[in-house]
């Protein structure tokens, strides 16, 4: 599998030469790079610098080997908040060696998942639940850096308690901090609407800078104060494993559970230029040499990111190579600017990311979602809730096994049992009885999953033979090439109440694997009685050949 998906990546390269538009298209995203990644880094709880070597490892690595050519691999605020949850409890001289780790872990995970093939499992967290998660990352963020807008120094842990604090406490706002993080917040919505929008973030950091340099407001924090930004290159280098916790393989364990899901949505909504489908395990892969590739820099974990994605498209960027040169632009600006990018406020990064994680929210999907009923309305609601008040570890966990309840209960919620009677040659639906009658033969067509719950509902729907003296029922089963432990269970219990009254239970249409499942031992030891018609090439020839098979039995048994 490696090597296969080795081949494919030197293949889409070599199918896609460099051209200069791709060289030049990369320009934006690296300066919109630098904010996003330091305001990545802070989100996180570490240096702003692992945010910005991040940024240059994931474009770079991961850039080479998208199937979704346009996709941009860098720092995302759900990551970065996912990865800062697993950090909570490091002591904060362990912190940054711990997020080498955890990067490392998510990428190898991520790789891993690609192997084995694991992108159609997405479509197991339903849309309702990302979007809840997603809505609750973004509230997450905003309460989380109402401190440091204000210029405050908060111990609470949760972010909305963080907010709290900040509205409960004003006496403690720094003013000259709040005057340049709501300026920087003006600039950023403001400019977001006309044609600078792509430069809005670097403004949002230079006049606010500005003003407090000539004010000579010295109480701001700067992001040097966080830590030094190193100049030159960054060096690659092993992480110190001897901080691993299993709380660190769990927090990877939900990074790469975030990055997969929202890189699955970033290439859905990002078709190649050249019509060619994107392929989700080969991204899969892709975003883990990201990582892997972070971790070695000593960054940060990394992920699909759609407003620098969406950036790439807008700037004109036609292949690959417009992501990979974004991240080598980004590397010569902290190579050349590392002293400038030290001197940035943190209250004007604070702005940028509650301008970001604001403008991530869509009501627009969000109404949608609500408007769709009560099921996906509680998925919303208990994922939102749930991201807002528990680690991002658990809140991820309670999504997925959300998902997948939400999925059983739709399962069996759908599923319909329909009769069906003979026309001639022909078979036309109609409405299932509630009760079989004397002497009679129903034919039954099942729509809906049949595994677990959906077996049991079925057990529910099916008509009651209790009160009638030798009914016969076709169950038509064409189309299951599979079936589960608990519909065996509820046919193993319909035959027998059905023989109870003297009755019968046919199966038409019968696939050659189920027959294989259910042998005649294996229903001998069981005590069944079934009657089988495999399926044939022609629709209905099984069931009508059952039905005629019935009909006769009925009548041999009538004169008996």
């Amino acid at each position: 599998m490696i090597a296969a998906m080795w081949h494919r990546t030197r293949r889409l390269i070599s199918t896609q030469p460099m051209s200069k538009v791709d060289v030049m298209a990369g320009v934006p995203g690296a300066i919109g790079s630098v904010p996003d990644g330091m305001a990545a880094g802070v989100l996180a709880g570490v240096g702003p610098v692992q945010g910005l070597y991040a940024s240059v490892a994931g474009r770079v690595f991961g850039g080479f080997s998208t199937s979704s050519r346009l996709m941009v691999v860098t720092t995302t605020s759900a990551s970065a908040l996912a990865a800062g949850s697993a950090l909570a409890d490091m002591p904060a001289q362990d912190r940054s060696a711990a997020l080498v780790v955890l990067t490392l872990i998510a990428g190898v995970m991520m790789v891993v998942a690609g192997i084995l093939r694991l992108g159609r499992y997405t479509r197991f967290v339903s849309h309702s639940v990302m979007t809840g998660f997603l809505v609750g990352v973004s509230a997450n963020i905003i309460c989380g850096q109402l401190p440091a807008l204000a210029g405050m120094d908060v111990d609470a842990g949760r972010a909305v308690e963080k907010a709290f604090d900040v509205v409960t406490n004003p006496g403690d706002i720094d003013i000259p901090s709040l005057i340049v993080g709501v300026m920087a917040l003006v600039l950023m919505v403001v400019l977001g609407g006309t044609r600078l929008k792509l430069f809005a973030a670097v403004t949002a950091l230079t006049l606010p800078w500005l003003l407090a340099w000539v004010c000579s407001w010295n109480s701001v924090p700067t992001v040097s104060d966080e830590g030094a930004i190193p100049s030159g290159l960054p060096v690659p280098g092993l992480p110190d494993f001897t901080v691993l916790t299993p709380n660190l393989v769990a927090g990877a364990l939900a990074v790469m559970v975030i990055v997969l899901v929202q890189g699955a949505g970033v290439a859905e909504t990002t078709p190649n230029p050249d019509g060619s489908r994107a392929g989700a395990n080969q991204d899969f892969a892709a975003q883990g040499l990201g990582n892997i590739g972070a971790g070695l820099l000593n960054g940060m974990p990394v992920g699909a990111s759609v407003g620098q994605t969406a950036l790439n498209q807008t700037v004109g960027a036609r292949t690959r190579w417009a992501a990979i040169f974004s991240g080598l632009w980004l590397l010569v600006i902290l190579v050349a600017l590392s002293g400038l990018v030290g001197k940035v406020l943190m209250p004007t990064l604070a702005a940028v990311l509650i301008v970001s994680a604001a403008g991530a929210v869509n009501f627009t999907r969000v109404h949608a979602i609500w408007s769709s009923g009560f099921i996906s309305r509680t998925a919303l609601l208990v994922t939102f809730v749930a991201t807002l008040f528990f680690p991002v570890t658990i809140a991820v966990a309670v999504g997925v096994a959300l998902s997948l309840l939400l999925q059983l209960n739709q399962e069996a919620m759908d599923l319909r049992v329909i009769g069906l009677a003979v026309d001639g040659e022909h078979l036309v639906e109609t409405k299932a009885p509630d009760h079989l009658r004397d002497h009679g033969v129903v034919i039954l067509d099942i729509y809906g999953s049949l595994f677990y719950a959906g077996a049991r509902t079925l057990q529910a729907k099916l008509p009651d033979p209790a009160t009638a003296r030798s009914p016969v029922v076709v169950l038509r089963l064409r189309g299951r090439t599979s079936v589960s432990a608990t519909f065996f269970a509820v046919i193993a219990d319909y035959a027998d109440r059905l023989e109870q009254v003297g009755g019968r239970l046919y199966l038409s249409g019968v696939d050659p694997h189920v027959r294989d499942q259910w042998t005649d031992k294996l229903l001998a030891h069981q005590g069944i009685k079934l009657e089988f018609f495999p399926a044939t090439a022609v629709l209905g020839e099984s069931t009508l050949a059952a039905y005629a098979d019935a009909r006769v039995w009925l009548h041999s048994h009538d004169e008996d």
